[in-house]
């Protein structure tokens, strides 16, 4: 954790992607974080597209929201602060209703949030009765309270299956469904949400990175249209595509996903070049920080979800966390 780290051991780690003029710049904010940590008995987590200075510098968890969301249920503080996006924030809340939740920057949001709402749910049920709905954590807390279980990237093939049903309604992110529907005998219905990242990452861009880098390993986020995903090595969350960076080793490695993951994971695989391919979330850039220092300040943008939401968002959370 980093409150057993000083200063300069911080630096030490993170010093091949972060310049030490640029660190210079963030020492007060570290330091004044760490101390508002103690003093407040509060933990930051963090998803893996912070950048570098969040990520390995301030963070007590990190990982993608499946990991997020499992290891927020175990966390033994009074204060959560969430560096991430909001709907991240809401399912921290859902599962922690007691703890006091803080997002830095309410506008950190989400495009795949945005696309969907209850009432496209309650319109979907009626068109498809009986089907049961899964929906992507992507989602506000009122769009879980309408479904009947959450899934991740990392975990969703695993959820779909857990119901033993014919069909499914898979929501909101369209190109998730579509990956996961080529591995499964279920049918899956599907929305048209997408995420303003992934659906950038075009084939003829992913060939062109094969051709300026003879042997390049590609991974791919499932979020990225099937068209992609079939030109890459291996798919999977982010947490996924971690593991295989440690298991495999590759040479050069290049990941289709938000830029700042590979910075995160380039510190624990000095050995291995990255091809960054920089597609940055706007929403998760939100987050700095100035911010998580104010948050800690002054108590600031608590999240908080009405409590006739939260008991069924949170079932649907929970039931995902069960399979």
């Amino acid at each position: 954790m980093s409150t057993a780290l000083r200063l300069p051991e911080l630096f030490d780690r993170v010093r091949q992607v972060i310049p030490e003029p640029d660190w210079m710049l963030f020492e007060d904010d570290i330091a004044a974080i760490l101390r508002l940590k103690r003093e407040r008995n509060a933990v930051i987590l963090a998803h893996n597209y912070q950048t570098p200075e969040i990520f390995h510098g301030v963070a007590d968890i990190v990982g993608d929201s499946l990991a997020l969301a499992r290891k927020a249920i175990d966390v033994d503080a009074d204060v959560i602060v969430l560096a991430g996006v909001h709907f991240m924030a809401e399912t921290a809340k859902l599962l922690n209703p007691d703890k006091t939740v803080l997002i830095p920057d309410m506008g950190a949001g989400c495009s795949l949030a945005d696309s969907i709402t209850p009432e496209d749910i309650a319109g979907l049920r009626a068109a498809h009765p009986g089907v049961p709905v899964v929906t992507y954590v992507n989602t506000s807390a009122a769009v879980k309270a309408a479904s009947d279980i959450c899934c991740t990237s990392g975990n969703a093939l695993q959820v779909v299956e857990s119901l033993g049903v014919p069909r499914v309604l898979m929501l909101p992110d369209e190109y998730l469904a579509r990956n996961i529907a080529s591995q499964t005998q279920v049918e899956l219905l599907t929305w048209h949400g997408h995420c303003e990242v992934h659906e950038r990452f075009t084939p003829g861009e992913v060939r062109g990175f094969r051709d300026a880098y003879p042997g390049v390993t590609i991974l791919g986020h499932p979020e990225c249209p099937p068209e992609v995903i079939a030109e890459t090595d291996y798919s999977g969350s982010t947490a996924g595509m971690s593991e295989f960076v440690a298991r495999q080793r590759p040479e050069r490695v290049l990941l289709l996903t938000e830029c700042s993951m590979s910075d995160n994971v380039a510190i624990h695989h000095p050995e291995t070049e990255f091809i960054r391919p920089c597609n940055l979330c706007p929403h998760m850039k939100r987050i700095s920080l100035s911010n998580i220092r104010q948050a800690l300040e002054e108590n600031r943008h608590e999240v908080t979800v009405d409590p006739a939401i939260a008991a069924p968002a949170r079932r649907a959370v929970e039931r995902m966390l069960a399979v």
